[in-house]
């Protein structure tokens, strides 16, 4: 019985709201996180994710109470990320009701967090967020919300994370973020070849047909998609009945 794909709805939150951008600029409030991840759940989500687009730059601490808000009415799993920094703040955000936590900036200064982490809670705790850019014909890794060029190899930090501890990997293309244009295939292939964990591809969903093609051509474990359903072009529904067709296999239980 093969793997079943995951549809992972995300919700980018900037003082408390949920935002939408295009490469990762030009923020637009697009509703409250919690009632949207409780709304996405009922559609048939897998998954949430719950990035503070805002704390890593600002310097703030992730918004826990924000956190603990969405994660009160979830069954599903809920991945955070943005402003973790450190062991300790991984610890807090699980303790707010985060079944995982996604880590990029404060992972790339410090390689060995991600051990820690591991260790203490679970590979399965960890998720490595990894904002690439294409740099001739390779893609280079971006930290701080995609602010800060970091020299590293997007396809050898991803083996390194991996390595390291973490066990799935959020991938996001940072040239494809918000265009609605698709996911970046080649980018999403070469990781998912890389390495033996999980990954999610991220950036770019402007329809249903991006989602197949990525989790079938793309090989990607999950696809993350924001715009189509904060918008209200699909629902999660929509997309598994499309994959259903298509013979992805999928999770319908909550379809």
């Amino acid at each position: 019985m093969p793997l079943t794909k995951r549809i992972i709805p995300c919700l980018d939150v900037k003082d408390g709201v949920t935002v939408k951008g295009v490469r990762f600029k030009d923020l637009q409030s697009v509703g409250d996180p919690s009632a949207l991840a409780a709304e996405y759940q009922d559609q048939g989500a897998d998954e949430i994710v719950f990035l503070d687009v805002n704390a890593s730059v600002s310097g703030q601490k992730t918004l826990h109470a924000a956190v603990q808000k969405t994660a009160e009415n979830l069954f599903i799993p809920l991945t955070v990320g943005g402003g973790i920094r450190s062991f300790e703040d991984v610890r807090k955000t699980l303790k707010a009701g985060a079944d995982k936590t996604s880590i990029n900036s404060a992972a790339v200064q410090d390689p060995s967090l991600l051990t820690r982490c591991s260790d203490a809670f679970g590979s399965q705790c960890v998720v490595i967020a990894i904002d690439a850019k294409r740099k001739g014909e390779s893609w280079e890794v971006y930290t701080y919300s995609g602010t800060k060029a970091t020299g590293l190899d997007t396809i050898e930090w991803s083996k390194e994370a991996c390595e390291r501890g973490a066990g799935e990997i959020l991938l996001t293309s940072m040239d494809a973020d918000g265009t609605k244009t698709g996911y970046d295939i080649e980018l999403t292939r070469a990781v998912v070849d890389a390495v033996n964990v999980p990954v999610i591809a991220s950036g770019g969903c402007g329809k249903i047909e991006d989602i197949v093609e990525v989790l079938t051509t793309g090989r990607a474990d999950a696809a993350l998609a924001a715009s189509i359903f904060h918008y209200g072009e699909h629902t999660v529904a929509d997309v598994k009945k499309i994959l259903e067709s298509k013979g992805v296999p999928i999770r319908k239980d909550v379809m």
